[in-house]
């Protein structure tokens, strides 16, 4: 009983400790005293670009307008104090509001913010068991790829609102967007998708000329003040609370929580590769030193925690936000702060305003967001690089496109798993070395001289690379099929076996077992020995024999002693089936 309540206290000391870690300091709140004016302005700059992202991918997660200002509000400020990355701002982004829209659609809004919910206490889990080290391990190919699906997924679905159509969300994106073309006349489309296409083209062209005009809300307000004056029959965003939602967690049914878990995993996940890769480049682009890995992940999670009580949708760090953020001279935490303060100012002073926003303008900005998502540099260079990297990438932003993320980025993961065994497997080689007790072997026999006639009494085959599954028949096969009385395989450079290639190096030497010859094994690593031991191999061979040799010359010797001028064995020169 002692030893177990001190392992008890020493556990909870352990989480103590690892909860304190991830807590902010006092130095930080003093840091956001330095410079306010600084820290306030560029808060605003960035509340000026966020607001309309905000609010379009509330409605793109399936939750509407509200739910994607909560999330910028609330997400905004928790991430703020909590987070690791001192100048990095969080809210709702356009991959997350892919993951959420057919949870939106299957369960309603209480499936999406208990997903978030979920995600928050995913998130929080591996910010305390160090995860974030790990986070960056989903390969590059992967990562391009879903993010380029999702800018398609986010373009089809704004087709419908483009045409003023409203059948988005009654089946797959892919289908609304064929039934909103082929179902819609000229006369309904047009005045929408001429909105839709001017705010895309100044959100564009307005990127390119001055990034630090926030073209996106200026477009945005010239579309609904166009709209209310021509009294264009067009679908706005509808009316919005004067304030924030109460907290509360109501919306959590337990029946549903199994079903949603895929989906949160996946929000989690997303969660802590863009937030992570959005902390790193605050780094790279303020060189004011590195975050907090663990800390980011923490204030993510409680973030998103939070967020779901207030009824907004699951956040994370946004790159964009993040580089305006520091752009307009953002130096602490306070400028985060300062943004989610400037978004409740709107919500609180001018929701009748924002209510007169039409979709279509929402949608163009979603769609020219979309655009500059899709990084085609980073696609030429995966193409660059090699075909099999560049199929991944477009297996996965198809499968994204086609069915969900979560079959997307397992699609991804197994082919590349796929791809790189067979880079391993391509490394690995076997050599025959050395024939007749040690005379270098020249070059191979003629295919037509009779197989007797080039036996060696004494030969040795050198594997190098991997010994698995996948290379273990290529490997051995020389071996299995050698004529000479003494074969012996060097294992010194053997970087990695599995049981399918331990074996396989069994059935060779019962092989010539059965032909009276003999097999020796030399540098074996004692890993590989343990193998061999475990699966029964060493038992194969003669008692002496059991111990590996060190070298191919120990090994050789060995052999000239106990078997001087050994016999050439009789063969066939087909392999054994």
């Amino acid at each position: 009983m002692p030893y177990s309540r001190t392992g008890a206290a020493q556990l909870l000391r352990e989480m103590a400790g690892r909860i304190k870690g991830v807590l902010p300091g006092r130095d930080e709140f003093t840091e956001m005293c330095r410079t306010p004016r600084k820290d306030l302005l560029a808060g605003a700059t960035v509340a000026v670009a966020a607001l309309p992202l905000s609010l379009g991918f509330g409605v793109a997660s399936g939750l509407g307008a509200q739910a994607g200002l909560v999330s910028a509000i609330v997400a905004g400020a928790v991430a703020a104090v909590l987070g690791g990355s001192k100048l990095q701002v969080t809210g709702p982004t356009g991959v997350l509001a892919v993951v959420l829209l057919p949870v939106a659609h299957v369960h309603g809004a209480p499936g999406v913010l208990t997903c978030g919910l979920l995600a928050g206490i995913i998130l929080v889990a591996m910010a305390l068991l160090g995860v974030s080290r790990y986070a960056r391990l989903l390969p590059v190919p992967v990562v391009t790829g879903f993010i380029t699906g999702s800018a398609a997924v986010i373009i089809c679905q704004q087709i419908p609102l483009v045409l003023g159509s409203h059948s988005a969300g009654e089946s797959g994106i892919v289908a609304s967007a064929a039934r909103a073309l082929t179902g819609v006349t000229v006369v309904q489309a047009a005045a929408p998708a001429a909105v839709a296409v001017a705010v895309l083209v100044v959100c564009l062209a307005g990127s390119r000329l001055r990034p630090s005009v926030p073209f996106p809300l200026l477009a945005v307000i010239a579309a609904a003040v166009v709209t209310h004056l021509a009294d264009l029959p067009l679908a706005t965003i509808g009316s919005l609370p004067g304030g924030l939602p109460s907290p509360s967690l109501g919306f959590v049914t337990p029946g549903i929580v199994p079903h949603l878990l895929p989906s949160a995993f996946t929000v989690a996940a997303l969660c802590a590769l863009e937030s992570l890769m959005t902390a790193a480049a605050a780094d790279a682009m303020s060189g004011q030193g590195r975050h907090d890995g663990n800390r980011v992940l923490f204030g993510q999670g409680a973030a998103n925690l939070i967020t779901s009580a207030f009824g907004g949708v699951a956040a994370t760090g946004t790159v964009c936000r993040t580089g305006i953020n520091i752009r307009s001279g953002a130096a602490s935490r306070l400028s985060a702060l300062a943004n989610s303060a400037a978004i409740t100012f709107v919500v609180l002073a001018a929701a009748p305003l924002v209510t007169a926003i039409p979709l279509a303008a929402l949608a163009g900005v979603l769609i020219a967001t979309a655009v500059r998502m899709t990084d085609l540099a980073a696609l030429r260079a995966l193409a660059r690089s090699s075909y099999g990297q560049i199929v991944v990438a477009a297996l996965t932003a198809t499968i994204t496109v086609m069915f969900n993320l979560v079959t997307a980025v397992a699609a991804g993961m197994m082919l590349t798993a796929l791809l790189a065994l067979h880079a391993v497997a391509k490394t690995a080689k076997v050599q025959h070395v050395l024939t007749k007790a040690g005379i270098p072997r020249q070059s191979p026999p003629p295919r037509d001289t009779p197989h007797s006639a080039n036996a060696a009494s004494i030969t040795v085959y050198r594997i190098d690379g991997p010994l698995l599954f996948a290379t273990a028949e290529r490997l051995l096969k020389p071996v299995t099929q050698s004529t000479a009385a003494v074969v012996i395989v060097q294992m010194s450079r053997v970087t990695a076996t599995d049981a399918t290639g331990i074996l396989a190096l069994g059935d060779a030497i019962d092989t010539h077992h059965r032909h009276h010859a003999h097999v020796l094994l030399s540098g074996v690593r004692d890993h590989h020995r343990h193998h061999l031991d475990a699966l029964g191999i060493l038992d194969r061979l003669h008692p002496e024999e059991r111990t590996p040799f060190t070298t191919p010359a120990h090994a050789i010797r060995y052999a000239q002693q106990h078997f001087p001028n050994p016999p050439t064995p009789p063969r066939t020169t087909s392999a054994p089936s």
